[in-house]
C-alpha cells in the first residue's frame, strides 16, 4: 500500500545524511532531534519527513476503519450481544475513542512529548488487535457458535474472563487510537517551520495528504479487511489489522533520526488557559488601564524570555484583560507573581484565542451530523437496492461507505495540485484561501448533500411504489435501481469532508498557542464525537414528534425503510445545516486570526492582517 521498502530505504538513506556535518546550517526554534540537539532545517523535518507520518496514518486507519462499520456483527454474531446492545457497544468504542482524544492529547503536550506519544499509542493499540486475534482464533475464548437469529436458539452472550479479555483488547485499541488522533497530526505539522513561506504552504499540502491517508486506508480497510472478516474468518481479518498496526508503528519509529521533536516545557497550557480565567474573576473590580501597554508582561530582556512566546495585545474579550491588571503594590516586587492572581498579556491572548475557537468548533458539530445520516440510514438504503458490478460479484452493505473515500482519493490531489495554486494567485495567500473560508465551503455542501439524499430517496421510494415493492426484503430482493444513485449525494458529501475537516484541523493548529496543539487538533475529533451524540438524540426527537403523524410510528420508525419518511428527515436536516452556516458566517466574520510571521505573508495577506489587528 505505501511501499513501505521505499520509505525505509528513504529513511535509511536521509538518516546517513544526518550524520554528515555541514557549516552554516539553519538551526530551527524551539525542535530539537533525537539526540536532544537543536534541529537543522537541512537534516531533519520537512516534506520527506512527513511521508513517514502519512504511511503511519494510512495503516493506522486501515487496521481500525473496518471496526466502524462491521464491528456490531461481531458484537452480534460472534459474542452474542442483541442488536441494541450491539449498537450501543459500538457507538460507545467510537465515543470513547474520540473523547479519550483530550486526554491522550494534554499528555502529548504536557509530559510525554508528541513523538512518545504516538508511539506509546500505537504500541497499545498494536497490542489490542493482536489480543482480539488470538480471541477470534480460539474457540475456548468465545461463546460456541451460534445463530443468533434462530428464535429457537439459546445463544450464550461473552462472560466472565472472556468478556474481560474481550473488551480489555477493545479499549486498548480505543486508547491507541486516542493517542494517534491526538498527537499524530500535531507531529507531522511540527516538521514545518511556520515561518519559511515555502514550509507554511507544505504543511498545507501535509494536512490535505493526511486526509488522503486516511483514505487510502479506509479504502483497503472497507474492501479487503471487511471481506475477509466476513468470509475467511474474523481472526484473519483482525490479524490483517494487526500486520497494518506493526507495520506503522516500524515505518513511524524508523523515522526517528529524522524527526523535528517539539520540546516538552513540563507544563500544562490548559492551566495557564485556566489561570486566566481565575484571575480575570478575581480582579474583576479593577479598572482596566486605557494603555495596554500598562498591562503586566515579561520584560523581553530578562533570562526567563528567551524562551518564551510573546503576542501583541488585541481588543477582543476585555474581561480577560484584567487578569493581566497589576496592582500598584506590586510593580516593584522582586519575587514571582501568582500565577492565578496576575497573569501575562500572551497569556491571556492565548486564553483569547481559544475561547474565539469555540463558537467555530460549536457550528461544525452539525455537519458530523449530517455524516452519521450518510453512515447509518444511506447504507439502510443501499442495502434495498441492487448492489450488483458484474453478474457475479456485489458490493458487501459494510462496505458502501467506500464511495465517498473513493471519491475524496480523487479530488484530495486535484484540489491540492490545481486548486490551491490557482486560488493563491487571485488572493495571495499560502493556502489559497483562508481555513475559515475553507471550512464554510464546505457546511454549504454538506446541506447541499442532505438536500440531495432527499432527492434520492424520493427517487428510490417512486421505484419502489412502481414495482409494488414497499415491503420487499432488503438483499434478498433488491429493488431495480443501481446502488451508485446514492453516489451524488456521497459526492457532493466527500467534497464538503475535504474542505471542512481538513480545514478545521489546519485553522487549530495554526491558531493554538504552542503548548497545546495537540489539544487543538483534538478539537475536530471532539466535534465529531458531539455529533455522532447529537445525532442519536435528533433522530429520536424527530420519531418522538412524528409519532402520531405516520402509520411507521415517526418518520424514521419500523425496520421498513421504504414506509417510512427518511426523505423529510433529510430535508429537515439540509434547512437545519443550512441555517447552521449563516450562524457559522456571523462568528466567523467576527474571527480574528493570530499575528502570522511577516515572511510567510504576500502583500495581500499582510495588508488584510494590517486591517484585522486595527479592527
Amino acid at each position: 500500500m505505501w511501499l513501505v521498502l521505499g520509505h525505509v530505504f528513504l529513511a535509511s538513506k536521509l538518516s546517513h545524511q544526518v550524520n554528515q556535518p555541514e557549516n552554516n546550517a539553519e538551526l530551527i526554534e524551539g525542535k530539537v532531534d533525537w539526540k536532544g540537539r537543536t534541529a537543522r532545517k537541512d537534516k531533519h523535518g520537512g516534506i520527506r519527513t512527513s511521508y513517514l507520518i502519512l504511511a503511519t496514518f494510512g495503516f493506522e486507519n486501515m487496521a481500525t476503519f473496518a471496526l466502524g462499520v462491521n464491528l456490531v456483527t461481531y458484537f452480534n454474531g460472534v459474542m452474542h450481544f442483541d442488536v441494541a446492545d450491539a449498537a450501543n457497544e459500538l457507538t460507545n468504542f467510537l465515543g470513547t475513542s474520540y473523547i479519550l482524544s483530550i486526554f491522550m492529547a494534554c499528555l502529548a503536550d504536557a509530559y510525554l512529548g508528541r513523538f512518545k506519544a504516538v508511539l506509546v499509542a500505537a504500541s497499545i493499540e498494536t497490542l489490542g488487535f493482536a489480543l482480539l486475534t488470538l480471541q477470534a482464533h480460539y474457540p475456548k475464548l468465545k461463546p460456541p457458535p451460534c445463530n443468533i437469529f434462530d428464535p429457537t436458539a439459546n445463544c450464550a452472550q461473552v462472560t466472565g474472563a472472556n468478556a474481560t479479555l474481550f473488551f480489555v483488547a477493545l479499549y486498548a485499541v480505543a486508547i491507541g487510537a486516542a493517542g494517534l488522533k491526538a498527537a499524530l497530526p500535531s507531529h507531522g505539522a511540527d516538521q514545518f517551520d511556520k515561518k519559511d513561506p515555502k514550509e507554511v504552504k507544505q504543511m498545507s499540502s501535509f494536512f490535505n495528504w493526511l486526509l488522503l491517508a486516511l483514505c487510502i486506508g479506509a479504502a483497503i480497510s472497507l474492501t479487503l479487511i471487511v471481506w475477509v472478516q466476513d468470509n475467511k474468518g474474523w481472526d484473519k481479518g483482525f490479524g490483517i489489522s494487526t500486520a497494518a498496526m506493526l507495520m506503522g508503528l516500524v515505518v513511524f519509529a524508523g523515522g526517528l533520526p529524522l524527526y523535528r521533536i517539539y520540546v516538552v516545557k513540563g507544563s500544562s497550557a490548559i492551566t495557564e488557559i485556566v489561570e486566566v480565567y481565575v484571575a480575570a474573576i478575581r480582579n474583576r473590580k479593577f479598572r482596566l488601564p486605557d494603555d495596554p501597554a500598562e498591562l503586566y508582561e515579561i520584560n523581553r530582556d530578562k533570562e526567563a524570555a528567551i524562551e518564551a512566546e510573546f503576542l501583541p495585545h488585541r481588543d477582543t474579550f476585555k474581561f480577560l484583560d484584567k487578569a493581566a491588571i497589576q496592582e500598584p503594590t506590586e510593580f516593584d516586587k522582586q519575587e514571582p507573581q501568582n500565577p492565578w492572581k496576575l497573569c501575562r498579556v500572551t497569556q491571556v491572548e492565548n486564553a483569547k484565542i481559544i475561547l474565539a475557537m469555540v463558537p467555530i468548533f460549536a457550528c461544525t458539530i452539525f455537519m458530523t451530523l449530517c455524516l452519521a445520516q450518510l453512515q447509518t440510514f444511506s447504507i439502510q438504503q443501499g442495502i434495498t437496492m441492487d448492489t450488483s458490478i458484474t453478474k457475479s460479484f456485489n458490493i458487501p452493505p459494510a462496505s458502501l461507505p467506500i464511495l465517498p473515500v473513493v471519491f475524496l482519493i480523487i479530488l484530495i490531489p486535484t484540489y491540492d495540485k490545481l486548486f490551491i495554486p490557482f486560488a493563491h494567485k487571485l488572493t495571495g495567500h499560502p493556502t489559497g484561501i483562508t481555513h475559515l473560508q475553507r471550512v464554510g465551503v464546505g457546511l454549504v455542501l454538506s446541506s447541499v448533500s442532505m438536500g440531495t439524499a432527499a432527492i434520492m430517496e424520493v427517487k428510490r421510494k417512486d421505484v419502489a411504489r412502481s414495482h409494488h415493492m414497499l415491503d420487499a426484503r432488503p438483499v434478498i430482493q433488491p429493488l431495480p435501481i443501481s446502488v451508485f444513485w446514492l453516489s451524488f449525494q456521497y459526492f457532493i458529501f466527500g467534497i464538503a469532508d475535504m474542505f471542512t475537516y481538513v480545514g478545521l484541523l489546519e485553522f487549530f493548529y495554526s491558531q493554538a498557542p504552542k503548548g497545546v496543539k495537540s489539544i487543538s487538533t483534538c478539537f475536530l475529533w471532539s466535534s465529531m464525537a458531539f455529533g455522532y451524540y447529537m445525532s442519536t438524540i435528533v433522530v429520536q426527537i424527530v420519531n418522538g414528534a412524528t409519532k402520531g403523524m405516520t402509520k411507521s410510528e415517526g418518520w424514521l420508525g419500523g425496520n421498513n425503510i421504504n414506509r417510512n419518511h427518511l426523505n423529510l428527515f433529510y430535508w429537515l436536516l439540509s434547512i437545519l445545516s443550512f441555517v447552521n452556516f449563516l450562524v457559522y458566517l456571523f462568528v466567523a466574520k467576527r474571527y480574528k486570526y493570530r499575528p502570522l510571521s511577516p515572511a510567510v505573508m504576500s502583500d495581500k495577506t499582510k495588508e488584510h492582517e494590517l486591517q484585522n489587528v486595527k479592527a
